[in-house]
This record gives C-alpha cells, structure tokens and sequence, in this order.
C-alpha cells in the first residue's frame, strides 16, 4: 500500500463549538427556560461558559469514561454539558424523563452513571427514585441560587453556582482517540429492558456531517433552526452538533411543547426549519386551525420517528405553506440515515404520486442499506419488494453496551445491523418504511400495512390519530382492527370511516372492526404504543370471528 501523506487530525466534538465561536461568534442561540424568561446568548458564550463548565466537571473528579447523565430539556445549559461533557472524555447520557420509574432506575445502574444534570421540573420524580441510584455520587439542578429548590436529593450542587467557582482559564481539552466513547442514549425498552447504543466522537462528527452533505433540510448560517424532537432523544437528531458547524442559529423550545407555546417561538423567533414526531406536528397542526394563526417564516418541517400521515403532509404544505421532510432513523443509528429530497422530474408528478414520493426518503452519504427476506435473500431496489431493512456505516452501532445477548440478535454474521423495520428501496435509494416487522398484518398469507391503513384513516377530517392492530382469526389467522382517536369535539362512527376508506384502500384491507377510543398511548419517545394497544385489547373479539 502507498499511504497518503494527510495528517490524522482526530474527529472530536470539542472541535465543533470551537469552530462555532471562531467562526459564527456572535450567531444567536435562544432558549426558553424551565424557570420561565427567553435566554440569550452566542456562541462564544457557550464556547466560554463549555470552558468553564469542563473546569467544574473535573474539580468534581470526573475523569475519561465516566458516565455523565442529563435529565434536562431543551435548553442553554443542556448544550454546555453536550460539550463539557464529550469534551473532557466523560460520556454523555441523555435520560428521557418520561421513561417509567423502573426504566430509569434500571438505565441509570446499568451505565453506572457518576453524577446527574437536571432541570428544575424534574426533581420530584428524582426525589422518588434517587435510594434506587445507588452509583449516583451527586446531583447538579441545572439552575442558579434564586430557584434552587428545597429538595431531600442528596450532594446537591447548583449548576450556575458550580460555574461561577470554576475557572476562566481555557480549559486544556485533550486530544481524545476519535473513537472513544463521547454520548449514550438508550432504546425505551418496548420489549425487555432498555438497551443502550454508545456513540464515539468520530461517529457524531460524520453523523452531523452527513446530514448538511444530504443538504435536504437547507440548513446553513442564514438558517433559524428548532429542534422540537427534545436533547435526550438520540442527541435533538443531530441539531445540536449541525448548527455550530454551519453556523445557524439554534432555538431551543424548553419543557413547554404544546402547539400555542411552539406557535409562540416559531413565529417569535422567525423559525426557517425545525424539526420533531408526527405526534408534536399534529397537535401543532389542530392549534393553527383552531386559532387562525399562520407560519409564516417557516420553510422546512422535518418529521421523523414514525410515519408521517399523508393528510398531515397536504395539510401543512396546502393550508400553510410549509415543506414537510420525513426522515428515517434509529437510536442506533445516531439516529439520520435518510431525508427527503428533491429528485428529477418530481415536479412534473401528478398530486396523489407527488405525496406518495413525499413519504420515501434517500438514504445517505456513508449509510449503506440491504433488504433481506425470511430466507435470508436480498431483495431488489425496485420500489416493490419488501423486506427487513438492514444497515451499517461510520454512525451506525454495532452493538449494545454491556449486553451481548441484544447484541449477538441485533447483528448479522456479516456485519450488518438488523433494523426491525419492513420496507422497499427504489432505483434512487428512496427508503420507504412499509412496517415494523411486529406490527406487519398477515391476513390469509398476505401482508396488510399498519402504516398505510392509519395513513389513510388519518385523511378523514374528524380523526386526530390511528392506529391499526393484528386481531387473530379463525379464517385469515389475522384481521385489522383500527383504534380511532377523533379530534376533540367531533364524534365520527365506525361506518363512517369505512365510507371514508372505501376506495382508498385495497377492500381486503378493511377492517374488521373500528373501535372509536378517547386516548391512544404513547411510548415515551412519541410514537404509538401498539404494545399496549394489543394489551388493552387482548380480551376483544372481532364481529367477524
């Protein structure tokens, strides 16, 4: 081998903020607070304040590898400990607060964590559960003295005042192997316990560069960009890495995620892309027609985590102007490895194929994907066959930390992570999502989508949310129920959304029972709990049985 004679200068998130306050100095990065105002600041702040917060971070005793977490929203102080934290050589990891009791008790003991950031709000469910944290040495309220709240945690800092005792000198950041370990996230455990994907430098840096290589969200420093997807899911997407290096400017919502407080921010701030689940956008969607209100500054919207109903897609591009991107991804995937994006001649489609493309996404830079049958076949890109999405690349995990049982089911003997998910890939490399492999319909030997139903039923103007569930059969072994949750104040009837679907889906597809319900659950990331949907309804019998 000839080698190349290029320095091997390492990947290192400490890296990105510095570039950001070299660079974009006075960019903006605006926060709402759990304790209440709008903050301000820039990136040489943060950049100041990161220095600053490392110093403190290592007076505590921190050290390489330690584990770091964060039960924190959206928020200034959340950015400062992504960097801090990854920066000095600890890891980052990112709690979801609305995880069970026993989720975070498990999570938190099983990485070992050393020391916990968290937001005002979250210190009573933390008081509940901290005699069930044996490895937590101390707790940070990410606050400063004015708010500090009485509280029964134990060693118990307050995060402005543990600032203001560290030091102004910059901190002597170390030039860290790229492949040391740098952030957590865990799964939400829908099926046994949570499972943990530990991110590297190296992958976090090429991850946030893949995504402004993709170019699809148009992010770049004349950009104001709102990551509403929160700071302890699987890293804001991304955004929080993204934004310094393009030099945009960063919006963070906070803990208040209802559609007038987002509305607020987006119109407030001149919100150009942000970015969230089907869940947020279409609580936003029923406030902006509530209210009369509009979008006026907002370009892109960005959805993502499960799939986006076409209805949602019509409604904000027809009623408001908005390009909704759908993109595709996974805790351990860091998570982006497909976005939509323009393809040639997708102006001249016709409407309902135009909103069909809409749903596919091109797979990225770096990311490869395969579609293997049960036999273990790899299917063709033609748009039609369908099979288990598998993928592998620099920001894709092999392996789950310290869990060689999830590993060894996750992982392909040659290398390749098993998604879980059903789909098809065109001649393009557009991905489309058809199901997960759980919630696949098969009626008679034929598979019905869960997704296309509920994307269907989710066009009829009363209803807010679907869902569609596999009921045994005596004939066909499975049958589609669909769980119907309206808009509030409309009271839809099973046979009207029959009408509805008749025609819009293949007649075999229908139903055999629809079940008009007040709440559908959610997992604690914003999808559709079908886990629960099929607990709660173990016991029903389909009228067709």
């Amino acid at each position: 081998m000839l080698a190349g004679q290029m320095m091997n200068a390492p990947l290192l998130i400490s890296g990105i903020l510095r570039h950001a306050a070299l660079c974009f100095p006075d960019q903006e990065i605006v926060s709402r607070t759990v304790e209440g105002p709008i903050h301000r600041y820039s990136y040489a702040d943060a950049w100041a304040r990161s220095n600053r917060l490392a110093h403190a971070l290592a007076s505590l005793g921190v050290q390489e590898g330690d584990r770091i977490a964060t039960f924190a929203w959206n928020g200034y102080r959340h950015f400062e400990l992504y960097y801090a934290i990854s920066g000095m050589g600890a890891v980052c990891h990112t709690m979801n607060p609305r995880l069970f009791e026993d989720q975070i008790a498990y999570i938190v003991g099983h990485a070992a964590d050393r020391f916990v950031f968290l937001d005002l709000n979250i210190v009573p469910m933390l008081e509940k559960l901290a005699d069930r944290l044996p490895s937590v040495e101390g707790y940070v309220i990410m606050t400063n003295r004015a708010h500090m709240p009485q509280t029964s945690l134990k060693n118990v800092l307050c995060y402005e005042e543990l600032l203001a005792q560290a030091s102004e000198a910059p901190f002597p950041w170390p030039q860290l192997d790229e492949n040391a370990a740098a952030a957590m996230c865990y799964t939400s455990g829908t099926t046994g316990n949570p499972k943990g994907t530990l991110y590297s430098h190296r992958s976090t840096v090429l991850h946030a560069m893949g995504l402004l290589a993709a170019g699809c969200m148009e992010i770049n420093v004349r950009s104001t960009v709102m990551p509403v997807v929160p700071m302890f899911h699987v890293q804001a997407w991304g955004q929080p890495y993204v934004t310094p290096i393009c030099g945009a400017r960063l919006v963070l919502p906070g803990a208040r995620l209802d559609g007038e407080s987002l509305h607020e921010l987006l119109d407030s701030e001149k919100v150009t892309v942000t970015l969230g689940v089907p869940t947020i956008w279409l609580n936003l969607l029923a406030y902006l027609r509530q209210s009369g209100k509009r979008l006026d500054h907002l370009r892109n919207l960005v959805s993502g985590g499960s799939a986006a109903p076409i209805a949602m897609l019509k409604a904000y591009e027809k009623e408001y102007g908005v390009n909704v991107l759908q993109g595709w991804g996974m805790t351990e995937t860091s998570p982006v490895c497909s976005g939509g994006s323009y393809s040639l001649g997708i102006e001249n489609l016709e409407e309902d194929a135009l909103y069909q493309r809409k749903l596919r996404q091109r797979k990225f830079f770096g990311v490869d994907m395969r579609l293997m049958d049960d036999d273990g076949r790899e299917m063709p890109w033609d748009g039609e066959s369908q099979g288990e999405l598998q993928v592998r690349g620099p920001w894709v995990g092999d392996g789950y930390y310290n869990d060689a049982k999830a590993t060894a089911a996750a992982m392909t003997a040659d290398g390749w992570f098993r998604t879980g998910d059903v789909a098809t890939l065109d001649r393009e490399g557009l991905l489309q999502i058809t199901d997960r492999t759980k919630d696949l319909i098969k009626s008679g030997g034929e598979w019905i989508s869960s997704i296309d139903l509920e994307s269907a039923a989710m066009g009829h103007p009363d209803v807010l949310e679907a869902a569609a569930i596999a009921m045994p059969h005596e004939k066909w072994v499975e049958r589609p129920m669909l769980v119907i949750l309206p808009h509030e104040g409309r009271q839809p009837s099973p046979d009207d959304i029959r009408g509805y679907l008749d025609g819009r889906i293949a007649s075999w597809w229908m139903p055999d029972d629809i079940v008009i319900v007040e709440d559908i659950p959610h997992t604690a990331t914003g999808k559709v709990s079908k886990l629960t949907l099929r607990q709660r309804f173990r016991d029903h019998k389909l009228p067709t049985n």
